[in-house]
């Protein structure tokens, strides 16, 4: 399989999680295609003061691989400052927020990731 950069759609959410502004999510692997591994394989674009509200993860987990841009993720209630490279991930059972801190788009690698452990 495979899937041409023209055939990946655009998705935009807004206010995410209560969050500000508004993310454009380039799905380029769909759930249902994912053989039960998670729920989110997307390339994020976060604008100049947007914002994904702080949520928790139960049964799954999410990574953030930073592209470009910067970051600013609140881990556990935790600020932290993520640039080009770098990587957060909260586990199941904790709380995150994120927002652009910087002054051109935040582009990642938004996974969102079923937690083995915690299935029987």
């Amino acid at each position: 399989m495979y899937r041409t950069a023209k055939q990946i759609e655009p998705r935009k959410a807004e206010r995410l999680r209560g969050g500000e502004g508004t993310i454009v999510f380039r799905d380029f692997l769909k759930k249902e295609e994912a053989c039960g591994a998670g729920r989110l394989f997307a390339h994020g674009v976060l604008p100049v003061g947007a914002s994904v509200g702080e949520h928790a993860h139960e049964g799954e987990f999410e990574v953030y691989y930073v592209l470009s841009g910067e970051a600013e993720v609140l881990d556990d209630g935790t600020p932290v400052r993520l640039g080009a490279g770098d990587m957060h991930m909260c586990q199941s059972g904790h709380r995150h927020a994120l927002r652009n801190a910087g002054k051109t788009d935040l582009e990642m690698i938004m996974l969102i990731l079923f937690d083995q452990t915690a299935r029987p």
